[in-house]
């Protein structure tokens, strides 16, 4: 039986010689221990201009052998590398049955330095300690493009901006597809409301990244969020549309943003005049229970109704007056205006 399967990724050596020898060893085990049921050939894969392994994305459907075989080869390299990292998938009819995530485990300096600054980034108020562990990393290997965006997300949590901006340029010149390095820079991008670059950073976001991860939604919603700034109504729509209809687990990082991304929704199709679709926004909107601090109820309502009465349909009043015994005034005016 053959599955889809993904395979998207790099691994760097650092030098010549790891390089080198990390090529015999793939070839050796190829032949010799996988009876070349593997899905890469060492020509096909190892760069010697850049002595690293380079898997654009890969999509075919190969064996569940073939998928372990492939997964556990690449494993083993990956322990030889001093950066990067591949990620693999196997699906089936959008659901994902097997997942691995590669990048180098081994007791080189940089690495080491490299795994404890990121393991810090789960524990509040080690954030200094992480950076000062990452510098560490990019000072043995200042080619190392994820220690670049791990830094820059360490220095955006602690608003030191320009230097997060200057360490996610760091990461995108030495991995063009750095997905993390182009969302982190378009946030940024957002804080100086250059929202045309924030734009380019997320699309490349969503471009370099899968449906299947969590941040190729938030970079589509944010992208969403940068189009409503500019104006660009449609554009804004097709994201949240795409958005508002992905199913999306509890503990993905994009649930808590449902609600939002329903009334961002609603509040586009205002604009473009298509009110029935609107109200149908508000309405799912509603119906999220999110205790969290995010849109007002009091906010959807207001909407809504105007959308109601824009659509020719009963119930706007009603939504007015809810809307403003929450305190909502622009509710309220329009009440007394009636």
């Amino acid at each position: 039986m053959f599955f889809k399967s993904i395979f998207q990724g790099n691994l760097q050596f650092g030098n010549i010689r790891s390089f080198e020898k990390v090529i015999k060893m793939f070839d050796h085990r190829t032949e010799n221990y996988y009876k070349n049921d593997v899905l890469f050939k060492s020509e096909d894969i190892f760069k010697a201009d850049t002595m690293s392994v380079e898997i654009p994305r890969t999509v075919l459907n190969i064996s569940d052998k073939t998928w372990r075989n492939t997964v556990d080869l690449l494993t083993y390299v990956a322990q030889f590398g001093v950066s990067g990292n591949v990620g693999v998938w196997m699906t089936d009819t959008g659901k994902i049955l097997k997942y691995a995530w590669i990048e180098p485990e081994g007791d080189k300096a940089v690495v080491q330095n490299f795994r404890k600054g990121v393991a810090l980034l789960d524990e509040e108020g080690k954030e200094e300690e992480a950076r000062k562990l990452l510098t560490q990393a990019i000072e043995i290997y200042d080619k190392h493009s994820q220690a670049y965006e791990r830094r820059g997300h360490v220095n955006y949590i602690l608003k030191k901006f320009h230097d997060a901006e200057r360490d996610f340029n760091k990461a995108i010149k030495h991995d063009k597809d750095n997905t993390r390095a182009y969302y982190g820079r378009g946030r940024i991008y957002m804080l100086q409301e250059e929202w045309e670059k924030a734009i380019d950073d997320f699309t490349i976001a969503t471009k370099t990244s899968l449906a299947l991860q969590d941040l190729h939604w938030e970079s589509r919603r944010l992208k969403a969020e940068c189009l409503v700034r500019l104006k660009k109504y449609a554009d804004a729509e097709f994201e949240l549309r795409f958005f508002t209809r992905r199913s999306f687990a509890k503990e993905s990082s994009n649930f808590a943003h449902r609600k939002a991304a329903f009334f961002n929704h609603g509040l586009t199709l205002i604009e473009l005049e298509q009110y029935n679709d609107a109200i149908e926004a508000f309405d799912s909107a509603l119906e999220i229970d999110d205790p969290k601090p995010g849109v007002e109820l009091s906010e959807i309502l207001y909407q809504r109704g105007i959308a109601r009465k824009q659509a020719g349909k009963n119930g706007f009043i009603a939504d007015w007056k809810e809307a403003s015994k929450l305190g909502n005034k622009k509710a309220a005016q329009q009440l007394e205006s009636k």
